[in-house]
């Protein structure tokens, strides 16, 4: 049974249709990498999976709940078990790293923001939060303003508190693309590792062709709104997702038209 189900989506911003009958399947457990340019609409995607933004047309179904009706309480108890780690990490950076992984128990804990500060916080939350900064790898860098953390070590800070959210599903929306080479391929690596261990579902876009050809189970490619490509990671090879940067990529690029065509084959 999927656990991530997407039919005929449709979502428009103005004048601009950004997703055009987007059908995504993502059964439990399974790792996806979404793929494409910029512009071509994969952050709109993700942003309609925990509800963010809502689609004019199709239905959004993550786990029981369609996204795409849920509104209030039970879009924040949905919320709940859906963790997203950001490309600019959403850190508070003038207060400690611990103190940043346990707002990850926000909307868990009786008492809401006062239940997660690190004075206030119940010692079982306290020791978890621990435990989340240890398997990153920073349980020695508790005390430490964010503020003072590399890039990469921000991200793991970010990864930590979605692991004590213990979300069921994961969108990870470029993780990697404010990071060098060497500390993204640390920061892939680490978050693979953690989402097997947990048995996540996880849709996570890239960039990177070297990283998605290596990590996931499967690549979905998007190209100006519709999904262009869906096989598994090694059916794939590097040409084949490098056509996704080819052409009309953008969801704002004017596509061509049949007399275009014509006119381009007799020139």
């Amino acid at each position: 049974m999927a656990n991530i189900q997407i039919q005929n989506v449709h979502k428009s911003f103005n004048d601009i249709h950004v997703l055009r009958g987007i059908d995504l399947a993502i059964p439990t457990g399974e790792c996806v990498i979404l793929l494409g340019a910029n512009g071509c609409g994969k952050s709109t995607l993700m942003r309609c999976l925990n509800g963010l933004t809502y689609p004019e047309q199709g239905s959004v179904v993550v786990g029981d709940q369609d996204m795409a009706k849920t509104r209030g309480r039970r879009l924040r108890r949905q919320r709940q078990r859906i963790g997203v780690v950001f490309q600019h990490f959403n850190l508070v950076d003038n207060v400690s790293v611990f103190q940043n992984v346990l707002y990850g128990a926000l909307g868990q804990q009786p008492g809401g923001l006062a239940t997660t500060l690190q004075a206030l916080a119940p010692q079982s939350l306290r020791q978890r939060a621990m435990q989340c900064l240890d398997r990153v790898g920073l349980a020695d860098q508790a005390t430490q303003p964010c503020r003072e953390l590399s890039g990469g070590q921000q991200q793991r800070v970010a990864i930590a508190r979605t692991l004590l959210q213990a979300p069921d599903v994961l969108i990870a929306d470029e993780p990697v693309a404010s990071l060098d080479p060497r500390a993204g391929r640390a920061v892939m690596e680490l978050l693979i590792d953690i989402v097997r261990e947990r048995g996540m579902t996880v849709l996570c876009s890239l960039h990177q062709l070297e990283l998605a050809s290596e990590y996931g189970d499967r690549v979905v490619g998007m190209k100006a709104g519709r999904i262009e490509l869906d096989a598994p990671r090694h059916e794939l090879d590097r040409d084949t997702m490098a056509g996704l940067y080819q052409g009309v990529v953008r969801v704002d690029e004017q596509q061509p038209t049949p007399a275009d065509t014509a006119l381009a084959y007799s020139a």
